[in-house]
C-alpha cells in the first residue's frame, strides 16, 4: 500500500487502464499502469473492491454500435481517500483482421477496448483531447501488446496537468453552454433550478459521449461545481450481501453517512414550518455516539490509510435535511402540461392586476448595465467547515452533490441498484440503456436529450418548476443573445457576450440574486419573482440548509432581487404563450392540430381551385368557341372582299 501511496503522490492521474471485452469473460482489465493493485501485476484483472464497475463504466453497454465513442464516469474513493475519482475513456473498436498481432483469445470478427485514464483533478474535457489522440496511435500500432505509449502518456499527463488547470477556463474544455441553450432553448433554466431541488434526475441519449457532454455542460452553469463541487459525488458502496452489508454499516459507515440515510426518511410535512431540529438531532446523536464507539486500532484495521486524527469521522457541524424524493415518485406520463397556469403568472396577475398589459417596458436592460464579469481565474476558495467543499467567498459551490446525492455522468446497467439504494437520497444520473428510462419509479425527472424533453412525473413538482414570467425573461435574453450570433464565424462559443463564459455568468449572477434574496428582510415579493413554491421547496434541501448555517458577507455587495424583476407588459404575456405552447403537452398537441389543419386547409384549397380552376377553364374554352362559332363566318365574310381587293 505504501508503493501505491507513491505512485499516486506523483500526479493527479492515478492510472492508466485498458479495457477489453473478452468472449466468455465479458468487459475485463487488460493492462494498468500503475498496477491498481501494487501486489498484482500490469496485466491483472483483479480489481479494488471500490472499483469492481470500473470495466463496465469504461466499455459502456451498446459501444458495439458505435465505432469510437468518449465515456466521463466517476468511482468512489478508496479506503483513506475522501475525495471522487474522476475516469475518462476513449473507446474504439477494430477488425480482428487487421491486426499485426492478434491474440489467442480474439474469436470474433472485431476487437473492442477502451483506454481509460483515472484522475484526481475534474479534467474531462482536457483529458479527453490528450486520451484521443494516444487511443488512436495505440490502435494504429495494431498489435496491443505494446503498451510503451502507455507509460509514456501516463508519465506525461502528471508532469503537465497540475492542480492550478482548475483555476482557468480549461476545465470547461468541450462543456458549451451555448449548444445546450441551441437545444433545449427555455428549458434550460428548468434543468438548472431541478438540480437544485435535489431531485431524482436521469438524463438519456445514445452514443455515450452526447450524453455526459449535455449531463457536464448543465453542471458547468453552476458556479464552482465542476472544479470543486463533485468532490464528495461518487460515496457508494458497491453491492453486497445482506450480512455483508450489516457487517460494514456498523463498523465503516461515517457518522455523515448515517445523517443522511435517516434523515431522508422524515416526512416532509415536518419541514414546511421550519426545520425540525429536534428530530434530526435525535437521529445524528445517536449514530454519532454509535461511531464514536470504535476505537482507533479497529479504524486502523477496517482502513489502514485512515489519519490519525480522524477528521473525516467528526459529525457534521449541521445535519442533512430532510429530502422527500419518494413523494415525487409517480407515473404520470405528461410533462410540463401546466406551463400557462404556473404560481409566477397568478401570483403577479393578482398583485399587479392594473399593469398587466400595459406598454411599459420591462427591465430587461438591467442585466446589460451590470454585467457579470469573465472568470479570471484569480477567485480565492477556502475549505468549507460544514460542506466539506472548497468554496469562494459567496459559499459557492453549493453543497449539492454530498451526503449521498451522487453525480453519475454514465451509469453502467450494473449500478442499477444505486438508484433505488436506502443510502441514496438522490442522483444526476446518465443512462443509454432503455430499462434505466422504463423504470419510472426511480426517477423524479427524465432528460431525454434527443428529443430535448424535459419528463416531470409529478403534477406538483411540475408546478413548483414552472417558470415565472421573470425566469423567462433570463432565459429568453440568453436565447436571444445565443441565437443572434450562431452564424457568427468568429465567435465559435468563444467571444463574450453570447458565448460559453458570459452564459456561465449569467447563471452566476442568477443565482447570487436568488441567495442574496433569501437573506432579505419581508423579501416575499422578491422572491416570487424566482417562484415562491420553488424557494419554499428549496430552502428545505441540503445544499440551502449548508450555505445557509454560514455567513457570507460578501454579498452585501450583491444586489438582492430576480435580475430581470419588473412590471408585466405585453411582451411578456406574448413570451409566457410562446413558451407555453412551445414546450407543454397539451401546447404542443395543440400546435401539432394548427400545422395539421392548416396543411388540410392548404392542400384542400389547392385541389378545391383546382376543380374550380379546371371547370373555369373549361367554361371559358367553351365560351370562346361558341363566340368563335358566330364570328368566325363574319370575319370570313369581311375577309374575302378584303383579300379579293388584293
Amino acid at each position: 500500500m505504501e508503493s501505491h501511496g507513491k505512485e499516486e503522490s506523483r500526479g493527479p492521474v492515478l492510472h492508466i487502464v485498458v479495457v477489453g471485452f473478452h468472449h466468455k469473460k465479458g468487459c475485463q482489465v487488460e493492462f494498468s499502469y500503475p498496477p491498481l493493485i501494487p501486489e498484482e501485476g500490469h496485466d491483472s484483472s483483479t480489481l479494488p473492491e471500490e472499483w469492481k464497475y470500473l470495466p463496465f463504466l469504461a466499455l459502456p453497454d451498446g459501444a458495439h454500435n458505435f465505432q469510437e465513442d468518449t465515456i466521463f464516469f466517476h468511482l468512489p474513493p478508496r479506503c483513506g481517500e475522501r475525495k471522487t475519482v474522476y475516469g475518462v475513456s476513449c473507446y474504439r473498436q477494430i477488425e480482428a483482421k487487421a491486426l499485426k498481432v492478434r491474440q489467442a483469445d480474439v474469436t470474433r470478427e472485431t476487437v473492442q477496448k477502451s483506454v481509460c485514464v483515472l484522475s484526481k483533478l475534474p479534467l474531462y474535457g482536457l483529458l479527453q483531447a490528450k486520451l484521443q489522440l494516444i487511443t488512436h496511435a495505440y490502435f494504429e500500432e495494431k498489435d496491443f501488446s505494446q503498451i510503451s505509449i502507455l507509460k509514456e502518456l501516463y508519465e506525461h499527463m502528471n508532469g503537465s496537468l497540475g492542480g492550478t488547470l482548475l483555476e482557468g477556463s480549461q476545465v470547461y474544455l468541450g462543456l458549451s453552454p451555448r449548444d445546450l441553450i441551441l437545444q433545449f432553448r427555455h428549458k434550460v433554466l428548468i434543468l438548472f433550478k431541478l438540480i437544485l431541488l435535489e431531485k431524482k434526475v436521469l438524463f438519456y441519449v445514445s452514443p455515450v459521449s452526447r450524453l455526459v457532454g449535455a449531463l457536464m455542460t448543465t453542471l458547468s452553469l453552476f458556479p464552482g461545481m465542476i472544479e470543486h463541487g463533485l468532490a464528495d459525488s461518487s460515496h457508494y458502496k458497491p453491492r453486497k450481501s445482506n450480512s455483508e452489508d450489516i457487517n460494514l454499516a456498523e463498523v465503516t459507515v461515517s457518522s455523515e453517512d448515517y445523517v443522511s440515510v435517516n434523515v431522508s426518511d422524515i416526512s416532509n410535512s415536518s419541514q414546511e414550518s421550519g426545520e425540525d431540529t429536534n428530530q434530526t438531532n435525535v437521529f445524528s446523536t445517536n449514530e454519532i455516539f454509535h461511531v464514536d464507539h470504535i476505537s482507533s486500532q479497529q479504524q486502523k484495521e477496517i482502513c489502514p490509510l485512515v489519519s490519525e486524527d480522524n477528521h473525516f469521522l467528526k459529525p457534521p457541524s449541521r445535519t442533512s435535511p430532510d429530502s422527500s424524493e419518494s413523494e415525487w415518485e409517480t407515473l404520470d406520463p405528461n410533462a410540463l402540461d401546466e406551463g400557462v397556469s404556473t404560481e409566477g403568472l397568478q401570483k403577479d396577475s393578482v398583485e399587479h392586476p392594473e399593469t398587466f398589459l400595459t406598454d411599459q417596458t420591462t427591465s430587461t436592460t438591467q442585466p446589460i448595465t451590470v454585467q457579470p464579469q469573465p472568470n479570471t481565474g484569480q477567485s480565492i476558495v477556502y475549505p468549507g467547515l460544514v460542506s466539506g467543499l472548497d468554496e469562494d467567498q459567496f459559499g459557492l459551490p453549493l453543497a449539492v452533490f454530498t451526503k449521498g446525492y451522487l453525480c453519475l455522468p454514465y451509469t453502467a446497467l450494473q449500478q442499477h441498484h444505486l438508484l433505488s439504494d436506502v443510502s441514496v437520497r438522490g442522483f444526476v444520473a446518465g443512462a443509454t440503456n432503455i430499462l434505466f428510462r422504463q423504470q419510472r419509479h426511480l426517477t423524479d425527472a427524465v432528460i431525454d436529450v434527443e428529443e430535448t424533453r424535459i419528463q416531470i412525473h409529478d403534477p406538483d413538482l411540475r408546478k413548483v418548476l414552472n417558470l415565472t414570467t421573470a425566469d423567462l425573461r433570463f432565459a429568453d435574453y440568453m436565447v436571444k443573445h445565443v441565437t443572434e450570433n450562431r452564424d457568427d464565424v468568429f465567435l465559435d462559443g468563444t467571444g463574450w457576450e453570447g458565448g460559453d463564459e458570459w452564459i456561465r455568468a449569467q447563471f452566476t449572477l442568477y443565482l447570487q440574486s436568488l441567495l442574496s434574496s433569501t437573506l432579505q428582510q419581508d423579501n416575499e415579493k422578491m422572491l416570487a419573482d424566482f417562484g415562491s413554491a420553488f424557494v419554499t421547496a428549496w430552502k428545505i434541501t441540503h445544499n440551502y440548509r449548508v450555505w445557509h448555517s454560514n455567513k457570507h458577507p460578501a454579498f452585501s455587495d450583491i444586489n438582492p432581487g430576480h435580475p430581470f424583476q419588473g412590471q408585466y407588459s405585453v411582451a411578456d404575456v406574448k413570451l409566457r404563450l410562446s413558451h407555453s405552447v412551445q414546450n407543454s403537452e397539451r401546447g404542443k398537441k395543440l400546435g401539432n392540430a394548427v400545422i395539421t389543419t392548416s396543411r388540410s386547409v392548404v392542400q384542400t384549397g389547392k385541389a378545391v381551385g383546382q376543380s374550380v380552376g379546371g371547370a373555369l377553364t373549361s367554361a371559358k374554352s367553351a365560351m370562346s368557341s361558341w363566340f368563335s362559332g358566330f364570328s368566325q363566318p363574319t370575319s370570313s365574310v369581311y375577309s374575302e372582299p378584303h383579300s379579293g381587293k388584293h
